[in-house]
């Protein structure tokens, strides 16, 4: 896939459109750009099973987010999730607005 622009960044508020999640929102925490796929706080946890180290001496399991795949997130502006266009503004740099409401995403 390589280069590929995505249109959801890291501090987005997203939803989950389908899936075990579905309809639920949360703030992109990172995004993989190679892998089609973004971390989103408390969406797909899973539980991870660890063995003690020097960072957790004592294991044990730990719930975390697992990634979830782009298509499967839209962007929340004002409220409603919205697909995202992009466009110059009025000094020639591309920003990404809602389609639905025109608004620009900063």
């Amino acid at each position: 896939m390589g280069n590929v622009k995505l249109k959801i960044k890291k501090g987005d508020v997203v939803r989950v459109i389908t899936g075990d999640d579905k309809g639920k929102e949360g703030r992109v925490l990172e995004v993989q750009p190679a892998e089609m796929r973004a971390i989103v706080e408390g969406i797909n946890m899973i539980t991870k099973h660890t063995k003690p180290s020097a960072t957790n001496p004592n294991g044990g399991i730990v719930k975390k987010e697992a990634p979830v795949h782009i298509s499967n997130l839209m962007v929340v502006a004002g409220g409603t999730p919205t697909r995202i266009g992009r466009k110059p503004d009025e000094n020639g740099k591309l920003v990404r607005f809602a389609k639905k409401t025109g608004e620009i995403i900063k």
